[in-house]
């Protein structure tokens, strides 16, 4: 018997936007929208028209400037208010108006919800339900019906859980989807749950979870092993409380263990870059660890996994990231050894020998270095340069020189603070000198270097400093101690971070400065190195 077709329902733009924090104009719905069809999803639930009146102008202008290749538009609402004619239900009559081809009703089917939220009889709850769906059904839409709290429901009146599903099956509901509202289920009892519904009603069942108990991913799963046919998420799991589903974990998982075919051929690979666009127009960003789309979701640190995938990447990793869009990464730290080393060099583009005695010279440094304090795990510019001195046998010929700077931080009479930092430096023995002023002394440097520099090196006019991140390291206290700065630069096309460690913290900044205009300004073309970039800019 041939598997179901299983439809993906993306409902980021309403239950996602319920995250703290989460605020999305129409125009980051629409983008987000644009994202998620390109990517492939059956149905994008846009929110709440006539309820949300950002969601209504959401829809109203989807008519109009969006189109969609993949997915269909899903408006949410209520089914008609008890006592009411669905005729003249004004929410009724909003989620119409919409436009929107489809439409996701939320009905009750926990007892509890219906008497004491609704304050309506069980038996009208039925009737709502059954002449909302058929209503809607009879207007031209599909119809999906989200049986709100329904394992808890099922779990106080199991009968009546099944009439609701029931009824709205009858009514022409394409799908009852069981909702985990308060997300207090476990994968067991969600399998058998569906399981029991699927034999009672035979309708064609979905799945919608929340992540309270850590388990809304397996349950989603475990709800497609009973028979669920339509699958509900968010992108990186946003919602309220603890989230949603992710519905990015969810494709990786039916397509790569289960064989499904979720995405079209090809469509696979566009996971992580999916991932990452949204995370930019959410301004919510995903957890690093998040599975296949997580930007350490193939990131190794540790020395003995590193020589293992120095002879088989995949006897650390489940898949291959390229499948989904993502890139296995090499951690640099005391952790590690010479395998982390070597991998770490030939991600960066830098053909170098197994076990020669550059790697073991730039282990045996890093290793020093980071009994000093220093870290290189966010600092892939620091590690290219220290490796390329290893590599060519000594530092490499500076751009440039340096023979001083400083900084001042002044107090003016009317309460302001003005901070200027001035550099003096020598291009080729000619001496040259310049200021700047910044709101700290660390972005008063990053100008004066600029100052200086640009016009001599036009690349430098496009880096933005874009992180700047301090530690103060433990077993060194009071103003003794020492910091550990981490610097992250942009020029718009790639990424890269900088570390400087010293007892005083304006010093240790210019040296993760230092670093980062050395990278930028060392000659591209080295021996034995295929360029790469380290990492590709934010999507914006």
């Amino acid at each position: 018997m041939a598997e179901a077709v299983l439809q993906l329902y993306d409902t980021t733009l309403r239950d996602g936007c319920q995250q703290e924090g989460m605020a999305l104009t129409v125009d980051d719905k629409l983008a987000v929208a644009r994202h998620l069809d390109a990517l492939g999803v059956g149905f994008i639930e846009g929110g709440w028209p006539g309820a949300v009146p950002r969601d209504t102008e959401f829809f109203h202008r989807a008519q109009s400037e969006l189109t969609l290749k993949n997915a269909e538009l899903a408006a949410f609402g209520a089914t008609r208010r008890p006592g009411v004619s669905v005729a003249v239900d004004p929410q009724v009559r909003a989620l119409l108006v919409s436009g929107a081809p489809v439409i996701t009703l939320v009905g009750k089917s926990h007892a509890g919800h219906v008497q004491r939220a609704l304050r309506t009889t069980l038996a009208e709850n039925i009737a709502m339900i059954g002449s909302t769906v058929r209503h809607l059904v009879h207007a031209g839409r599909r119809v999906f019906l989200d049986a709100e709290h329904y394992f808890d429901g099922y779990r106080l009146n199991r009968d009546y859980a099944l009439e609701v599903a029931g009824i709205a099956a009858e009514a022409g509901a394409e799908a009852v989807v069981l909702c985990d509202t308060n997300g207090g289920s476990l994968p067991d009892e969600v399998a058998a749950i569906v399981a029991d519904t699927l034999a009672a009603t035979g309708a064609a069942l979905g799945i919608h979870c929340h992540d309270d108990t850590g388990c809304a991913v397996a349950n989603t799963m475990a709800a497609v092993r009973a028979g669920a046919v339509h699958v509900q998420g968010t992108a990186h799991g946003y919602g309220e409380r603890c989230g949603n589903a992710d519905l990015f974990t969810v494709i990786g998982n039916l397509a790569l263990k289960q064989g499904r075919e979720v995405l079209a051929p090809g469509q696979l690979a566009r996971l992580a870059d999916t991932g990452r666009a949204i995370t930019e127009i959410t301004g919510v960003p995903a957890r690093p660890a998040a599975p296949y789309v997580g930007a350490a979701a193939f990131t190794h640190k540790a020395g003995l996994h590193a020589a293992a995938l120095r002879v088989d990447p995949g006897l650390y990793q489940h898949i291959d990231p390229d499948r989904v869009g993502n890139a296995m990464r090499t951690l640099v730290s005391d952790m590690g050894g010479r395998s982390s080393v070597e991998l770490k060099a030939r991600e960066l583009g830098y053909e170098v020998a197994a076990g020669s005695g550059e790697v073991a010279r730039a282990t045996a440094r890093i290793k020093e270095l980071e009994s000093e304090g220093y870290s290189f795990e966010s600092a892939d510019a620091s590690f290219e340069l220290l490796l390329r001195e290893e590599l060519a046998g000594g530092p490499e010929r500076p751009p440039f020189d340096v023979d001083s700077w400083q900084v001042s931080v002044t107090r003016l009479p009317d309460g302001t603070v003005r901070t200027e930092a001035s550099v003096r430096l020598r291009i080729d023995g000619v001496p040259l000198a310049a200021t700047g002023s910044g709101n700290g002394p660390v972005n008063a440097l990053d100008r004066a270097l600029h100052q200086a520099l640009d016009p001599f090196f036009p690349q430098l006019a496009r880096l933005e400093l874009v992180d700047y991140r301090v530690r103060v390291l433990t077993g060194d206290t009071g103003s003794e101690a020492r910091a550990r700065v981490l610097i992250g630069y942009h020029d718009g096309e790639r990424r890269w971070g900088t570390v400087g460690v010293d007892r005083n913290t304006v010093t240790a900044s210019w040296r993760a400065l230092l670093d980062a205009v050395r990278y930028v300004l060392v000659d591209d073309v080295f021996p034995g190195r295929v360029p790469a970039p380290l990492a590709a800019a934010p999507a914006g």
